[in-house]
């Protein structure tokens, strides 16, 4: 298909500008604090693209998402409650509460490396007062585990995974759009109508 073929070669071009870098750095400082898109499409492009960069992009990745969760750790801190209703209800907040008193920085490091929404964790932990070296350690080793497994990965296996991907170009980029959707509509999902369900004695 022709505007597949034109999209893989924007996306090539794209991603091996300094553009690509930009955007990864604010996309992966935005999605810890705001944003429901995750920047894991773009993350493993670029990786693809250049393996021998996979690791540095991933750390990148990472330390910018660190420091978007710190941001939303001060904001929750600062403001309190009332920032976390712009995102979720007050039952809903209530449950993401008990998750932290039965779990404590657990819950931070499981919302870092899964698709549960890390802003709203990142946020709530300062609303909780929760010690802030203890949340930025556990944000280092969750947000590090679900990048640098992308960059440990792509870093010796990118090239093989790239020319396996120009042999069945159409049909995995219509997977990975497909699957892009599908992550995005997912944690949404997660943050929706799974993960904060209010308990029943709420």
């Amino acid at each position: 298909m022709e505007f597949l073929n034109d999209i893989n070669i924007w996306v090539e071009g794209f991603a091996e500008t300094d553009w690509a870098i930009l955007v990864l750095i604010v996309g992966t400082f935005l999605e810890s604090l705001i944003s429901p898109i995750p920047p894991d499409p773009l993350l493993i492009a670029m990786s693809v693209l250049q393996p021998s960069l996979a690791i540095y992009f991933a750390l990148v990745a990472t330390i910018a998402s660190v420091l978007g969760a710190l941001l939303g750790h001060w904001i929750g801190k600062k403001y309190g409650r009332l920032v976390l209703r712009k995102f979720v209800s007050e039952d809903k907040i209530l449950v993401g509460e008990k998750l932290f008193d039965k779990y404590g920085v657990w819950a931070v490091l499981l919302a870092a490396i899964t698709p549960i929404p890390y802003k709203v964790f990142a946020i709530l932990a300062g609303v909780l007062k929760l010690d802030v070296k203890r949340f930025l350690i556990a944000s280092i080793i969750g947000r590090g585990i679900r990048y640098l497994s992308f960059g440990i990965v792509l870093y010796f296996f990118g090239e093989d995974i790239r020319v396996l991907m120009e042999d069945y170009f159409d049909n995995l980029t219509l997977l990975i759009i497909i699957g892009f959707i599908g992550s995005v509509v997912a944690i949404w999902a997660a943050f929706k109508f799974k993960f904060f369900l209010p308990t029943s004695d709420d």
